[in-house]
């Protein structure tokens, strides 16, 4: 740009930026860059000092020494969860869902779920999440009021079971539902926000897991999906005991079991995919559903999915992967740890330093999440003509000194809490570090409130006990 009146006009002037990493479709890097925002949307990318000449802006952010990447997707983040921090430690798979998490989830009514997911909606935005795909829980409206009024954008759903009863164990009472209820109930959230007219929010298909879905439900929820033109997602592979259970009852792993249903595609989402067979390497292979890694889930709770995995070697055959925190209960949501997890991990396990490089888990938490959410027409990476998902890294930080190489310090040293700013289609959602359209103090008052009401409804006292004498 040559042209040195300030003959454009833009919403927004992002400037002063020091590294720029795009993830565009050249994964250019630019250095002392600046961003221009006209209705939500990126319409200018270039050098400072030559935007700034050429835009005159209603808004002027000053992003002098500051790393900008593309808004992160989580991929996998149960927004009802986020209450249950402390309540599924050192707990097998059995354990951790059938004595843990699914009574906590029973326990749960509108109102706590609105809060678990606010409590969600501001952990992931001030680490730089702008949007998170959500498998979804018996109240999906307070999980997409609490990412309205946060500002971040959600893929909702409404997760399903109809079989009572697997290896594993038996579902609480309350959660379970006959086949009919459960794709009826698919459907309303489907009808309701898959074609809402708000630019922040999709819905998908969800059925919870292979060993509490019938055959019925899966080709059902499939129907659906490809009805309303959006995702089918599960979890699948994240621990022996889910692939032997199922090997156990259909006489197939998993991913096969899919497969055969005809279920297995790119508009699938598999949440894990860590136990394997071969066959089921090759299936994904040829498929091309997108894969969720979750490795602060996996570490947390032991379910060795990087030991097992095939991660990087997918990737190499073209399979999309991207990342996902699962949830609260697991200890981190910040998708800078987790790829930095991801790297690690699998070099760790590969005793292969090369094994992922920092720049695969940038994509992986950027434009591979946004094709996971089939959005990435629209966000993932900084290109013009896309929306305004933007974070900026406060590197005036020890973590980010020095700052030779920013996508080193991205994967390797920094955390969630050097996010500075977040903006979503344009709209600043974090400035300095704190939320701006919700009270994050009366948040953090109400939490409290929150967890001692659902606590007697599941009588918390049975299921955590402090190993260490309380006084």
């Amino acid at each position: 740009m040559k042209n040195t009146s300030k003959s454009e006009k833009a919403d927004l002037l992002i400037t002063g930026i020091a590294w720029l990493i795009t993830v565009d479709k050249g994964r250019r890097i630019i250095r002392d860059a600046a961003i221009a925002v006209t209705k939500g949307r990126i319409t200018a990318i270039g050098k400072s000092a030559e935007l700034e000449a050429a835009f005159a802006a209603d808004k002027v952010v000053d992003a002098k020494g500051a790393v900008a990447t593309p808004g992160f997707v989580d991929c996998h983040l149960h927004s009802s969860f986020h209450l249950s921090r402390g309540l599924a430690d050192e707990a097998n798979a059995q354990s951790f869902l059938f004595d843990r998490m699914y009574p906590y989830e029973a326990a749960l009514e509108q109102e706590d779920v609105r809060v678990s997911a606010t409590h969600a909606c501001a952990e992931l935005l001030r680490h730089g999440v702008t949007t998170f795909i959500d498998p979804g829980n018996y109240h999906p409206e307070a999980s997409v009021a609490a990412a309205k009024a946060t500002g971040i954008r959600t893929v909702a759903g409404r997760s399903s079971f109809d079989l009572t009863k697997s290896v594993m164990g038996l579902l609480p009472a309350r959660m379970i539902e006959d086949t009919a209820v459960c794709l009826k109930g698919a459907e309303e959230v489907l009808e309701k926000y898959s074609k809402s007219g708000d630019d922040r929010l999709k819905a998908s298909a969800s059925f919870r897991g292979l060993n509490n879905a019938s055959d019925e439900l899966i080709k059902g929820l499939k129907k659906l999906a490809d009805k309303y033109d959006t995702l089918l997602q599960t979890h699948a592979c994240f621990s022996y005991s889910t692939h032997d259970g199922c090997v156990s009852r259909c006489g197939m792993a998993e991913i096969e079991r899919m497969d055969h249903l005809g279920v297995l595609d790119e508009r699938m989402l598999v949440v894990h995919s860590g136990w394997l067979e071969p066959q089921e390497v090759a299936m994904i292979a040829k498929r091309k559903p997108s894969l969720v890694c979750a490795p602060s889930s996996s570490l947390h709770n032991g379910y060795g999915n990087f030991v097992v995995g095939k991660i990087p070697e997918l990737m190499a055959f073209g399979v999309n992967v991207s990342l996902g925190s699962d949830h609260a209960s697991s200890g981190i949501v910040d998708m800078t740890q987790e790829m930095r997890l991801a790297a690690c991990g699998y070099k760790e396990v590969r005793m292969n330093p090369r094994v992922m490089p920092p720049e695969h888990a940038i994509e992986m938490a950027t434009i591979n999440g946004a094709k996971s959410a089939l959005w990435d027409s629209e966000i993932g990476s900084i290109e013009v003509g896309k929306a305004a998902d933007i974070v900026l890294f406060d590197t005036m930080r020890p973590e980010w000194q020095p700052l030779i190489n920013p996508v080193s310090n991205l994967v390797y040293s920094a955390t969630g809490d050097s996010v500075r700013d977040v903006f979503v289609a344009g709209e600043q959602v974090v400035a300095g570090g704190r939320l701006t359209k919700i009270d994050e103090m009366a948040l953090y008052r109400e939490i409290p409130e929150t967890v001692a009401r659902f606590s007697k409804r599941l009588k918390m006292d049975e299921i955590v006990t402090l190993k260490w004498p309380v006084s």
